[in-house]
């Protein structure tokens, strides 16, 4: 597996080059382009691997029967259902505590040994840094899912944040590399995007490029080095149940302000199958992606 994620890892850094020289050479895109193109990627590159926790819930759940299985989805999707009553009731709250969720989440990409710190600055660069050079771009995104008043807030917040964390971000990365070469690069690259690249475009190739990829990647190791076929297989169904939802979820979107709606439809979207996906796979990443792995 270190091999397969040193390539995928190695990827990512240029990929994130690429792109943080692309956003400094090349005229900004609209901002329903970008939806539109992050929309895309993240539906086609990212959901999918939180597809795979069916291999999760079989293997650390030991669900089997019919009935178990149709238990654990009715979960899910109450769980994802309470996130979005969060949202509705509360956005405020709910965008908060999506920020928390997400660096708490996006920490586990590091290999292990990495410390608790740079996983916190590493998995915050992605949120914070965007507002040194965007912070007009990420108040105007926030305020889609919590209100204009408090997007600007709340992205004044992460703006006073933004220079100490990119501060501490460059020291923990230099320190990194010298004893954990991958990591130290990794977060130099999550650096790039978040200073350089739109914040849209940012958190795309690093949602899709980083996270979405290295999850993939564990969880085929974690299943034994299953079959392609198997993994296809196990994700089958819940990506049916997404494009479903998306579906719906397009036809209900508020037309009349495109780029909000869409906004809302992604991130929300996002927000609710990330929190029954953590409490599945969480427990796996704490133990060193090896609990239950040898489960039939």
């Amino acid at each position: 597996m270190n091999k397969a994620l040193r390539a995928q890892g190695l990827t990512f850094c240029a990929l994130s080059a690429v792109v943080a020289l692309s956003a400094l050479l090349s005229p900004p895109l609209e901002e329903r382009v970008e939806l539109a193109l992050i929309s895309g990627l993240i539906l086609t590159l990212g959901v999918p691997h939180g597809a795979l926790d069916t291999i999760f819930a079989r293997q650390v759940y030991r669900l089997r029967s019919p009935g178990a299985w149709l238990s654990a989805a009715l979960l899910y999707a109450v769980l994802a259902a309470l996130v979005v009553g969060v949202w509705w009731i509360s956005p405020v709250v709910f965008l908060a505590g999506f920020l928390l969720v997400s660096i708490a989440h996006f920490s586990g990409d590091l290999a292990s040994g990495v410390s608790t710190l740079t996983r916190v600055l590493y998995a915050g660069a992605v949120i914070v840094l965007p507002c040194l050079r965007f912070e007009a771009d990420v108040a105007r995104q926030f305020g889609f899912l919590a209100g204009p008043g408090s997007g600007v807030s709340l992205a004044a917040a992460l703006s006073v944040l933004a220079w100490p964390w990119l501060a501490c971000s460059l020291a923990a990365a230099a320190f990194a590399l010298r004893r954990n070469t991958m990591a130290g690069a990794e977060l130099l690259a999550v650096i790039l995007l978040a200073v350089f690249a739109s914040p849209l475009v940012g958190f795309a190739v690093f949602f899709c490029g980083m996270h979405s990829a290295r999850h993939v990647i564990r969880t085929y190791h974690y299943a034994n080095r299953s079959s392609l076929r198997l993994l296809l297989t196990a994700a089958l169904v819940p990506m049916l149940l997404v494009v479903l939802a998306a579906i719906t979820g397009w036809v209900f979107l508020d037309h009349s302000a495109p780029s909000r709606g869409v906004a809302q439809f992604l991130f929300i979207g996002l927000a609710a199958l990330t929190v029954p996906h953590m409490l599945l796979v969480e427990r796996v990443r704490l133990s060193g992606w090896r609990l239950g792995a040898a489960a039939g």
